[in-house]
């Protein structure tokens, strides 16, 4: 299986045990898995306390991390300004459409209306 690129709420459930996403992510393998830096940061935001913030951290160094490249970024900001106000594309999902679409990788996301109107972006099916 090649890489799949996921967003912070797969990490997300993974940390709440939702059996599914677990499941799927066991499938595609810790190998498989790679998160955007934009995915990193947003993780460690939500931590809620120094030791949350430490597994966090401890976990992550296993992934592969892509970080926000300089071609990501101007793709991000060329998608903030096609779909800002047609479907109120946040800069963070942006940043994350843009990773997949750059290094060609599937999205695997739970919040499939904040991607799916982006034509580049392959969402990521078992």
């Amino acid at each position: 299986m090649n890489l799949i690129l996921c967003d912070t709420k797969i990490l997300i459930e993974v940390y709440r045990d939702n059996h599914a996403v677990t499941n799927t992510v066991k499938q595609i393998g810790q190998a498989n898995i790679a998160v955007s830096d934009v995915t990193c940061a947003e993780l460690m935001y939500g931590a809620r306390n120094k030791t949350e913030l430490k597994i966090f951290r401890k976990d992550l160094d296993t992934l592969t991390v892509l970080p926000v490249m300089p071609e990501i970024s101007k793709m991000a900001v060329m998608l903030v300004e096609q779909y800002c106000l047609s479907h109120k594309l946040a800069l963070p999902d942006a940043l994350i459409a843009a990773t997949s679409i750059y290094h060609q990788l599937d999205l695997y996301t739970l919040n499939i209306k904040d991607f799916i109107f982006i034509p580049e972006v392959k969402l990521f099916q078992l």
